[in-house]
C-alpha cells in the first residue's frame, strides 16, 4: 500500500477537547486545513471560535470548519480520534463518511486496544497511534486551557517502521509547534505511557489528589512507584522491556509539572464515564493471560470501577 499522502493534506478532528481542540487549532494556526467534529460546544464555537490558552502563548481562532455531523465533513486525508476512550463505540458511524480513500486514522487516546478496534472499522494498514505528553483541559465550552508540556510520540500500528506519511504528520505538527518523535515500536510507547497513566489517572481518583500531592506524600508516592514497577512488569506480556530509567524520568517529568488533575480526576469530578477498560483492563487482561499477577493494580481497578459505578449515579449539579 502506497504509504505517502498528498502534498496538500485535509485533517479532521473526532473529539474536539483538551486534546483534539489544542493540537487541531495548533494544526489549523500553522496554516493546515482542519475540520472538526462537535457536540455540545458546536454553537459556541460557530459563534466565538476557538480559545487556547496556553503556556506557549495564547490565542484565538475565530473562524472555524465546525461541524455536528459528520456527513457534512469533506474526506480528510489524516483523521485524528481524539475521543474518550468510553465513547469509541461510535467510531464505525464516524470514521468511513469523512476518510479519504488514501487517508490514515491517527488515534490521540490513552491505553491498549484502540488500534485494534480502529483496524476492523478503516483496515490495519490505515492506522496509526499517538501517544501524548500534555496537561491541559477544557475549562469552558470552545475554551481549552494548555498547561505544559505537549509533545507527542507517533507511530504506524503495523511494524512499518517510519513511513513516508508518517514523516509528512511530523511535519505538520512540526510546523505547528507541536515536537513528535516517530517510534518504530507504537506498541512499547503505549505501555511506556501506561507507566504514567494508571498510577495518576487512577490515585488521583482513589486519594482525591493532584499529581503534586500524590508525589510530596511519601505513602502517596510509595504506590505510585509500585504500580509503575508493575506496569514494567506486565508489558513483557508483550515482549516490550521498559528501563527503570524511564520510570525514573516519569517521576522526575511529573514533578517538575504544575500541580495538575489527570482526565480520569476531570472525569470523576463531571460524572463522565471512567476510562477503565482501555487503561486498566487491556493491560490487566494481557498480563493476567500471561501468568503475571499484578496485585496493586487489580485492587486499583476495582476501586475505580466501583467509584465509577457509584459516581454515575449521583445527580450532576
Amino acid at each position: 500500500m502506497e504509504t505517502t499522502l498528498p502534498n496538500y493534506r485535509r485533517y479532521a478532528i473526532i473529539g474536539t477537547g483538551a486534546i483534539g481542540g489544542f493540537y487541531g487549532a495548533r494544526l489549523q494556526r500553522a496554516g493546515l486545513e482542519v475540520h472538526f467534529l462537535l457536540h455540545t460546544d458546536y454553537a459556541t464555537v460557530c459563534q466565538s471560535g476557538l480559545v487556547i490558552d496556553s503556556i506557549e502563548g495564547h490565542f484565538t481562532l475565530p473562524q472555524v470548519n465546525a461541524y455536528q455531523d459528520v456527513h457534512q465533513i469533506p474526506p480528510c486525508d489524516v483523521v485524528i480520534v481524539s475521543l474518550k476512550t468510553t465513547q469509541n463505540h461510535l467510531l464505525p458511524q464516524l470514521l468511513p463518511p469523512i476518510l479519504q480513500e488514501s487517508g490514515v486514522v491517527l488515534i490521540l487516546q490513552n491505553g491498549l486496544g484502540m488500534e485494534e478496534i480502529v483496524a476492523k472499522i478503516v483496515g490495519e494498514q490505515r492506522v496509526m497511534g499517538g501517544i501524548c505528553f500534555i496537561c491541559s483541559h477544557k475549562v469552558g465550552p470552545g475554551h481549552i486551557c494548555h498547561l505544559d508540556y505537549g509533545s507527542i510520540t507517533m507511530g504506524e500500528y503495523l511494524p512499518r517502521g517510519i513511513t513516508a506519511r508518517l514523516s509528512q504528520i511530523a511535519a505538520d505538527f512540526n510546523q505547528a509547534g507541536i515536537a513528535v518523535q516517530m517510534t518504530e515500536d507504537l506498541l512499547l510507547a503505549r505501555w511506556q505511557k501506561l507507566v504514567w497513566n494508571i498510577p495518576f489517572n487512577g490515585l488521583s481518583v482513589v486519594l482525591n489528589a493532584t499529581t503534586a500531592e500524590l508525589l510530596n506524600h511519601a505513602d502517596s508516592r510509595y504506590l505510585v512507584k509500585q504500580l509503575m514497577d508493575e506496569v514494567k512488569v506486565a508489558a513483557t506480556s508483550c515482549d516490550r522491556s521498559i528501563a527503570e530509567i524511564f520510570i525514573e524520568q516519569m517521576l522526575t517529568h511529573t514533578e517538575k509539572m504544575k500541580p495538575y488533575k489527570p482526565s480520569m480526576k476531570l472525569d470523576y469530578e463531571a460524572h463522565r464515564p471512567l476510562e477503565i477498560e482501555a487503561i486498566f483492563n487491556q493491560p490487566l487482561h494481557l498480563a493476567t493471560g500471561a501468568g503475571i499477577k499484578l496485585p496493586q493494580m487489580m485492587m486499583l481497578y476495582r476501586q475505580l470501577q466501583f467509584l465509577d459505578t457509584q459516581n454515575r449515579l449521583k445527580p450532576t449539579n
